[in-house]
């Protein structure tokens, strides 16, 4: 019988008191490290980034940001700008925690589509398929400074309501303009 971990774990919003946290998480887990004007972008839009604590302790966050539409007329999409659980606290429900709250941040808001870029690693691509994520592309050497240098563009689309589509553009969003500055 699995043990339910989803009483231990509660997300949080980013603050100015805590975000030296995110820092210290995504530098410890992820191979890209972000600059404090990354940090100071989504601060400024915290609606779209949330801290996952597991007994009070910060294990897991996401980061996201609002693209525009391909064509008028079209809704936004939300972008995972940066995902990550500790390796200790994996397999409890967090990352699925964070997953959740993305979906609902696109409902609420009517985004059509969840994308993320994802470093050729098959237990990040097996967990994002086990949520209906698939791979839209294949981009060659996206990263400049870590091995290995590919990564996949997955997507998620969200079921919206054609009559209350979000077409504001990004302009209304700081973290939006942080397009590509991930690679490093």
């Amino acid at each position: 019988m699995a043990i339910d971990y989803s009483s231990f774990i509660e997300l949080g919003d980013l603050t100015d008191k805590n975000i030296g946290q995110l820092k210290l998480l995504n530098t410890s887990v992820l191979p890209v490290s972000y600059d404090d004007k990354f940090y100071q972008k989504i601060l400024a839009a915290p609606f779209i980034t949330k801290l996952a604590f597991y007994n009070d302790v910060l294990v897991g966050a996401v980061s996201c940001r609002v693209d525009p539409p391909v064509n008028a007329g079209e809704p936004q999409t939300l972008y995972i700008m940066t995902f990550c659980v500790l390796a200790a606290y994996r397999k409890l429900g967090i990352g699925k925690k964070l997953l959740e709250f993305v979906e609902t941040t696109c409902a609420k808001n009517n985004y059509c589509k969840v994308t993320l870029h994802v470093q050729v690693n098959s237990d990040a691509i097996d967990f994002y398929k086990k949520y209906d994520f698939t791979i839209e592309s294949t981009i060659q050497n996206y990263y400049r400074n870590i091995e290995p240098t590919d990564c996949y563009l997955m997507a998620k689309l969200i079921p919206v309501d054609p009559s209350a589509v979000t077409t504001t553009t990004t302009a209304t969003n700081p973290a939006a303009n942080n397009n590509n500055k991930n690679k490093k």
